[in-house]
């Protein structure tokens, strides 16, 4: 699997868009976005510094992205939002690999929230042992401790 993470541009307005405009995919995370959210979330989460959000390539074409930023004290919050054609396929689960040993690089504990009912990324977190801490701000929140 040719997964690459780098770091999000301004020609990913469009393809972001395309994402984050989609029913199906914001499902668990909120209404879909207008153009103008979409350009709004990508300044402020994808374009700043540090980045809350890198983009995520498969074979050089932009399939979706990842969440990798503080979290709190101990924790770097990592999570991926990703186009429907790469669902149950496995690219979650690889990149949740990736994003666990770049937390541990920086001696950080992996977080994994999402909504309750989002049993997808239940299932993974599962998978890869994270413990439930419980619920914050109406989220379900897991931890991988080291």
């Amino acid at each position: 699997m040719n997964l690459k993470i780098r770091k999000m541009e301004e020609h990913d307005l469009a393809p972001l868009y395309e994402l984050l405009s989609d029913e199906q995919v914001m499902k668990y995370l909120e209404p879909p976005y207008s153009k103008e959210q979409t350009a709004r979330f990508l300044e402020r989460a994808g374009l700043s510094e540090p980045p809350l959000i890198y983009a995520v390539e498969q074979d050089g074409l932009f399939i979706g992205y990842v969440m990798f930023h503080e979290y709190d004290e101990t924790g770097m919050e990592i999570g991926w939002v990703l186009h429907p054609r790469c669902w149950g396929n496995g690219v979650a689960s690889a990149l949740t690999g990736q994003l666990i040993e770049r937390s541990r690089e920086l001696n950080k504990q992996p977080v994994i929230e999402c909504v309750p009912g989002q049993e997808t990324t239940r299932h993974i977190a599962m998978k890869f042992g994270f413990d439930h801490e419980g619920r914050k701000d109406g989220l379900d929140v897991f931890r991988l401790k080291r």
